[in-house]
């Protein structure tokens, strides 16, 4: 079996292609997944800006040390535009290994730098975040759950990544389920598993006692304008059904994003329900269903994306050819 070649379409952003018959079983299965779960810096100055003042749970707040310098640590947590472009500069690294092997990590990491370059776009737009220095913050703590991850496991230190990154990575390594498989594991496990953790640990509220859900929100609104070329994207360089609408595999643009704005405001009502528990206990349990809750959806993500051995052949025909 072998896939035709592709070229990128020129469609208006922001409109889903027409569906056509057949074309829905993938929509619905991750919908359905989704209802049941319900860069380099510039020069220092002479004194660093102070850090961005947090309100949440310090245990949630890992060291970032292993990913960036000193210097670099210091700029993230004052809230600094240079941070970003660090991050940026790491996936795209990471991107083009996974890229010129074929590496079944490609679409989600292709996903992920897609979305961070598009979030640098956002919060440099005067006006578009209540608070862009604390974004900047949280922007650089969420990389670095992905990097600890994607680390560990390359490490061959397995027994330190959460499960929804396991269920991820073991689909990307055996080579086992689609493109847009790939890609969905991925975000599970960081938008279902890593996401409560990062709001939680930076705080839900503002020093002000002012709520940070409008700028949660406001980040559905920048993923919504990368979504549809990032799913071209990947389609035309790793793997043709991601977008195809006459495959099972494939996805309009639209249903990708209601998928991730159900698992994101999940992710926030998670958070609150860390930030909020009586006890240690309490929160260890919360914890505990977090861990199981994005496993479990894992599972049946992959289940549902499965691939048979004769398409994985060809898709990875499809990227030695096109991977760019």
């Amino acid at each position: 079996m072998s896939f035709p070649t592709r070229r990128a379409r020129h469609v208006p952003r922001h409109r889903a292609p027409a569906r056509r018959p057949g074309a829905s079983a993938s929509a619905a299965f991750a919908l359905g997944v989704t209802v049941a779960a319900t860069a380099t810096l510039g020069a220092a100055p002479a004194h660093a800006d102070p850090p961005v003042q947090l309100t949440g749970i310090t245990a949630y707040q890992p060291s970032l040390s292993p990913w960036y310098s000193p210097q670099q640590v210091d700029h993230c947590l004052a809230g600094n535009f240079d941070c970003a472009p660090v991050t940026i500069a790491k996936m795209d690294a990471q991107l083009a290994s996974y890229a010129s092997s074929c590496d079944h990590r490609a679409p989600f990491a292709l996903a992920y730098l897609r979305t961070t370059e598009e979030y640098q776009r956002a919060v440099t737009t005067p006006g578009f975040f209540q608070d862009p220095a604390f974004l900047n913050v949280w922007d650089v703590f969420f990389a670095s759950y992905y990097f600890k991850a994607s680390d560990d496991w390359s490490a061959g230190n397995t027994a330190a990544v959460p499960r929804a990154w396991q269920i991820a990575f073991t689909a990307a390594d055996n080579k086992s389920v689609s493109g847009l498989g790939d890609i969905l594991l991925g975000m599970n496990a960081h938008i279902n598993r890593d996401l409560p953790y990062v709001l939680a640990g930076l705080g839900l509220v503002a020093p002000d006692g002012t709520s940070r859900h409008a700028d949660h929100l406001k980040v559905n609104e920048f993923l919504d304008r990368v979504a549809e070329s990032m799913l071209e994207e990947a389609a035309v360089r790793f793997d043709p059904t991601i977008d195809d609408l006459d495959s099972p595999y494939g996805i309009t643009y639209t249903a990708f994003m209601q998928i991730i704005a159900v698992w994101r405001e999940s992710a926030w009502l998670n958070a609150r329900l860390l930030a909020t528990a009586s006890s240690p206990a309490a929160r260890a349990l919360v914890g505990r269903t977090i861990e199981q809750t994005s496993a479990t959806i894992g599972l049946t993500l992959r289940t549902g994306s499965l691939y048979l051995p004769s398409m994985t052949t060809a898709r990875d025909d499809y990227c030695a050819a096109h991977h760019g």
